[in-house]
């Protein structure tokens, strides 16, 4: 054996070591065990009958490397949480009808049992619908092509589409034990999502389906409670769950049975390209969960708690690669101070005094205009807990409560320990502000091969996918690529040119995509977009025809397909209308003309790295060793005047870029 080879099987039998190590310092599982009960009543959610509070964050699994899944859960459990939260990606896990991927981000089942091994419940949201800012909102795109199906509703080839993948995941997780009645720490399965968005679209049919959706899932016998999120009312045992950002003072349960469980306290808003950055104070999320439990929630669920990235093409329509960096931990898996770590000091201060919350008698005291105290109390023991609110906007105030007075700011919660010691409010924050900052790997810039691929714009004659009109987009990707090339010919007489040569014809083209770039005879001609809040939009400019047949490209794109809405089924996209204005003769109308489609990009041959500066890309797709990780747009400028999204890829990378700086980005 050489010393190379020594060492690196050194190095390698060291980390073995290490990770066991690691593994073994992690707790043993005994928060349940096989024939555990979860249970619940109007209070919270119980545990063999043991009352439990829930502290809950968002992890999607996809959303990160698997070597990332152990640091993000540890950075989790230390932030004070007990419980992690994921939805199930129907369309990442059935790309196809009955074609299964659960590798790599995709390993569920991996990631579920390092949760368990860190000594915390989850909670798994099975959707199959999730929304999520994920593309089609994990419909998988193949349910768009059977015959009569409508989503989400009372139709019976997407409830049998739907029945079959539920019961596929349960199985997987029941071969595994994971469900706490099983010994596991799944304590809850949600079905569906959001309906109460979409309800109205499906009228009577709409309750019909969630009475299916409920029974069906019940009929799995999984042991654990199933939830339905942001829905007010549930069928049978099902729970209604409440989203949004102060549930304590909005969610209005219609069942008095059942209780109070926030499965989406949004700690930002996701990012969307040409959006500028949404924030959401670390004061103003602590506020929203003291509410949430004063007036009697139990579980809370940190939405998204870390983010992660949306890679390749998982971004629903217009959502950054990087969308929720603003969570208590960023993009990079690094707590971000001080939404962390006040956070971790509320769960640990409520923790401290749980046994007075789910146990004591619970009463409530009007301390003024907006002032008010919630007390949790067992006289016997002399244990009290208390809230003290001022839910005034921008008027701090004092308060008189048993005695003592108390100084509350505007819009904030303050702990009474004892009912007397404060030990907590929401806007005195004691932990540290942190600020990230990027430097340059020197190491990353030598030695790098760099090739250029440029994309033959394609002709009508070169196309064998035609049709008398434009076809509509998603039918022809397949959702397989952001692109689709429409390409057509048209031949001008003399007298159709203008006369004057300071007069140009104008191409008009209504898009219902959203971005597209125009080639004239070979030229760039223009580019334009819409918005995540108007995503359709004309183009239209000025361009050079000549006398004789012309031929004219465009480059229509997608940034990634809708994730919710009543009418998903029926998404369109790709060139609506297109004229061109302004000849002699009088409008030209391109609709009917005859049209050629490409659907795919020709890959560059060889696995050599392929590599283009980003500092001249506009707008494109990053791929690092062959695999997509997102899409960006750095030239769609926010309100704010600044670029939607920065790009640090320190690997080997590939970058498809749609439009050369020299020219314009889109």
């Amino acid at each position: 054996m050489t010393a190379a080879a020594a060492l690196v099987l050194a190095v390698a039998v060291a980390a073995a070591l290490l990770a066991g190590a690691a593994e073994a310092s992690r707790p043993k599982w005994n928060l349940t065990k096989k024939g555990t009960t979860v249970t619940y009543d109007k209070y919270s959610l119980m545990i063999d009958g043991r009352r439990e509070l829930f502290f809950s964050g968002a992890i999607h699994y996809p959303r990160s490397p698997p070597q990332m899944w152990p640091r993000l859960l540890k950075i989790a459990k230390e932030g004070g949480l007990n419980t992690i939260e994921t939805y199930v990606f129907w369309n990442a896990h059935e790309p196809e009808p009955a074609q299964f991927n659960f590798e790599g981000r995709n390993d569920m089942i991996k990631f579920l049992k390092l949760i368990q091994s860190f000594g915390m419940y989850a909670i798994v949201r099975i959707g199959p619908f999730i929304q999520g800012e994920w593309n089609h909102g994990a419909l998988p795109y193949w349910l768009r092509e059977i015959p009569h199906i409508i989503f989400r509703a009372n139709n019976e080839p997407y409830k049998r589409e739907m029945e079959k993948f539920v019961k596929f995941i349960v199985q997987m997780l029941k071969d595994e034990n994971m469900f706490a009645s099983q010994g596991g720490h799944v304590i809850l399965a949600q079905i569906e999502n959001e309906y109460g968005n979409i309800k109205k679209d499906h009228i009577t049919e709409g309750d019909k389906y969630l009475e299916w959706a409920g029974e069906m899932a019940l009929s799995t016998n999984i042991g654990v409670p199933w939830i339905m999120c942001k829905q007010s009312t549930a069928p049978g045992v099902v729970i209604p769950t409440c989203n949004g950002r102060h549930c304590g003072d909005t969610w209005v349960m219609k069942d008095e049975n059942k209780p109070h469980l926030w499965t989406e306290n949004w700690t930002a808003q996701f990012r969307a390209f040409g959006n500028d950055l949404a924030q959401r104070s670390a004061e103003d999320i602590a506020y929203s969960v003291l509410r949430f439990f004063a007036k009697g929630g139990t579980l809370v669920n940190y939405y998204m708690y870390y983010g992660g990235t949306n890679f390749g093409r998982t971004g629903a329509s217009y959502v950054l690669t990087g969308y929720y960096d603003e969570g208590p931990v960023d993009e990079y898996g690094m707590p971000k101070a001080p939404k962390y770590g006040h956070l971790r000091d509320l769960h640990n201060v409520i923790k401290s005094y749980s046994r007075a919350f789910l146990e004591g008698k619970q009463s409530f005291e009007l301390l003024g205009q907006g002032y008010e105290a919630r007390n949790f109390e067992i006289p016997e023991e002399k244990l009290c807990l208390a809230f003290i609110s001022n839910n005034n906007t921008g008027e701090d105030g004092t308060v008189n409560f048993r005695g003592d007075k108390y100084y509350i700011p505007s819009r904030s919660v303050s702990i009474l320990a004892d009912c007397k010691h404060v030990v907590y409010n929401t806007k005195r924050v004691f932990v540290q502000h942190s600020e990230r900052s990027f430097h340059k790997a020197d190491k990353a810039t030598k030695n790098n091969v760099w090739e250029m691929f440029s994309e033959v714009i394609p002709r009508y004659k070169q196309t064998n996918i035609r049709n008398k009109e434009p076809l509509e987009q998603y039918n022809q990707t397949k959702d397989q690529s952001d692109y689709l090339w429409y390409t057509t010919s048209f031949r001008l007489e003399a007298d159709d040119l203008p006369i004057r040569g300071d007069i140009r014809p104008v191409l008009a083209v209504k898009s219902s995509s959203h971005a597209l770039v125009a080639f004239v005879n070979d030229a760039f001609a223009g580019n334009g977009h819409g918005t995540k809040k108007e995503k359709g939009f004309t183009f239209d400019r000025p361009i050079n025809l000549r006398l004789g047949v012309n031929h004219l490209a465009l480059l229509s794109s997608s940034m990634g397909m809708k994730d919710s809405g009543g009418e998903l089924v029926e998404l369109k996209g790709g060139i609506q209308d297109c004229t061109i204005q302004g000849l002699n003769t009088g409008t030209l109308d391109l609709q009917v003309n005859g049209w050629g489609h490409k659907r795919y990009f020709d890959e560059p041959d060889g696995d050599d790295p392929v590599v283009l500066d980003m500092t001249s890309m506009c707008k494109g797709m990053i791929f690092v060793n062959g695999e997509g990780m997102g899409r960006y747009w750095t030239s769609f400028i926010t309100p704010g005047k600044v670029a939607s999204q920065a790009v640090y890829v320190p690997y080997s990378t590939a970058i498809f870029e749609i439009q050369e700086q020299p020219i314009g980005c889109i």
